[in-house]
Parts: structure tokens; C-alpha cells; sequence
């Protein structure tokens, strides 16, 4: 687990410029802000086509992940032991607030500020606060770590 917390310039720098370049092809081809929660909404509406593309764009970042996983040399145990309570709290909380803030971290995070849009700067603002309030208050005042 200590490789998580160690500083990663150049891995964070390529990763960073993987991630640009994903969402600039992204927007470029299919007109769209490469955004997840708008990305999983876009599958709720039955009366809609099947949506191939938010399936197949869903099942390549879930196999992209596992794919990492299985990369020998970069072999990491996954966090357990966390209440479940507090996780399904935390999911709720998540979704409640990208419906509130009319998207996620990844639509105002990166193609947002991006284009120099006020509102997702505001709206990662508010997210990096409230993520440090959360990790503050879990860990010092629950004391979960």
C-alpha cells in the first residue's frame, strides 16, 4: 500500500496528460463532455435507443481498471474493513450531489475547467472542500483510518 502514498511526479504528469487527451478525443468524436454521472444517466431512460457507446465507454473503464490490477509489478491490496453504513452513506452523498451540481468531478474537473467554465470551477472548488472536510472529520473525529 505505500506506493499510494508515495510522491509520483511522472506517473501523475503522464496519467494527467492520458487523462486530457481521453477527454479532448472524447469530445472531439462524439461531441460530448466525457463526464460519468452524465455518462451512467444517459442509461436510466428506457424509452431511449440502447446506448451502445455508454456501455461499451462504461465497460472499457471498468476493464481498464481491472487490467491495471492484474499488471504484476504494480500489485496493491485493495481497502477492507470499512463500514459498510459508511460507504453507503458516502455513495449517497455522491449521488445526491452530482445531481445537485449538474455533474461529477470528471465532467466540471476536467472538461469543465477546461473550458474555462465558471460553474465547474466552482463546483471542483466545492468538491475538493468538502472532500477534505470528509477525510478530516473520518479520520480525527470518527477515527477510522
Amino acid at each position: 500500500m505505500d506506493f499510494i502514498t508515495q510522491f509520483t511526479p511522472y506517473r501523475s504528469l503522464i496519467g494527467g496528460i492520458l487523462i486530457a487527451l481521453s477527454s479532448v478525443f472524447f469530445l472531439l468524436v462524439n461531441g460530448r463532455i466525457a463526464g460519468m454521472s452524465g455518462l451512467i444517466h444517459g442509461l436510466l431512460p428506457p424509452d431511449k435507443p440502447f446506448p451502445l457507446w455508454r456501455v461499451t465507454f462504461l465497460f472499457g473503464l471498468a476493464f481498464g481498471g481491472l487490467f491495471y490490477f492484474l499488471i504484476p509489478s504494480i500489485q496493491f491490496t485493495p481497502r477492507g474493513h470499512y463500514p459498510i453504513l459508511l460507504l453507503l452513506i458516502g455513495g449517497f452523498c455522491v449521488g445526491f450531489g452530482t445531481r445537485m451540481g449538474h455533474g461529477c468531478t470528471s465532467g466540471h474537473g476536467v472538461s469543465g475547467i477546461a473550458r474555462l467554465s465558471l460553474r465547474s470551477l466552482i463546483a471542483t472548488l466545492t468538491f475538493i472542500f468538502t472532500g477534505m472536510l470528509s477525510i478530516y472529520f473520518i479520520r480525527h473525529i470518527i477515527g477510522i483510518y
